[in-house]
């Protein structure tokens, strides 16, 4: 395995070491620091395993990953405002730490999905699953783009106490709205999969999430600086693994589908629309 993979697995384990002895730091940034080696670990692990690897395969989209997960996340820090679905304790006093911590840690976000998605895709589990074969034509993508529409924008619809309980539309909404886009711009999509009656990318996609669910609320749970759930109905009752409400682990499973649309919905724009690729349509039809 390539050394910036074992390197992460240090980082991972320093991590733990500090938050055993409390270190201040750690407890400080123990999400930020997980991730980051996590992230590290699993590139290096899948090169090593299939030779893919965004680092050192496709560093482009990678550097472009990273800040995009940051507007992605302020995104629905955005919806939280109005929604009120979480908040955050033990945050730098210092505005530029807080700014510079909150994007370091926003942007491990959809590096750790489609990483772990890669993973998953690897071990294959539902490679041999078939499904009747989904007819998504023309007005039915279009029909997906309307009802995506109306998904992230109805809560502010609503008053507050209202909006709070439509988290499900905010977690899933946006996969309707990017799909079928992100098909129309030639880009990456689920949806020839479900048309060829399988179902394993979008069920890979799921398990990714719930995985990174685990360890987010795992790594949340002992710092000093993390989030605490303030989700009403049945989403915030019952029992809880570690902050999460188990129920609420099924938010993780759209979730994650939606930063691998939004992530390719990213990249087709970059890919159609870049500058580069502009001038050499151009110089083509001339």
């Amino acid at each position: 395995m390539k050394f910036y993979g074992w390197l992460g697995l240090l980082i991972i384990f320093l991590a733990e070491i500090g938050l055993i002895f409390e270190n201040s730091f750690v407890m400080s940034y123990m999400t930020p620091l997980s991730w980051t080696g996590y992230i590290m670990f699993m590139d290096a692990l899948l090169f090593k395993l299939t030779g893919f690897s965004y680092i050192l395969k496709k560093r482009r989209e990678f550097l472009w990953m990273l800040p995009w997960s940051v507007l992605v996340w302020l995104l629905f820090e955005a919806y939280d405002l109005y929604m009120n679905n979480w908040y955050y304790v033990g945050t730098p006093d210092s505005i530029p730490v807080f700014w510079l911590s909150s994007a370091w840690s926003f942007s491990t976000i959809i590096p750790g999905i489609l990483l772990t998605y890669e993973f998953v895709k690897y071990l294959g589990p539902f490679d041999k699953l078939r499904i009747n074969k989904w007819k998504i034509g023309p007005k039915v993508m279009k029909s997906y783009v309307v009802m995506g529409t109306v998904m992230v924008l109805i809560p502010f619809a609503f008053p507050m106490e209202i909006a709070s309980y439509l988290y499900a539309l905010v977690w899933s909404g946006y996969v309707f709205l990017l799909e079928p886009i992100n098909e129309w711009l030639g880009g990456k999509s689920f949806l020839p999969d479900l048309r060829n009656g399988s179902p394993a990318k979008l069920l890979n996609l799921f398990a990714a999430g719930i995985i990174c669910g685990l360890l987010w609320e795992f790594w949340n749970y002992w710092a000093y600086t993390k989030w605490i759930y303030t989700v009403p109905g049945p989403l915030g009752a019952g029992p809880k693994y570690f902050e999460m409400p188990i129920i609420g682990f099924l938010g993780f499973l759209p979730f994650a589908v939606e930063m691998y649309s939004m992530q390719n919905f990213l990249m087709a724009l970059i890919g159609k629309y870049s500058p580069a690729l502009v001038a050499e349509k151009a110089v083509k039809a001339n």
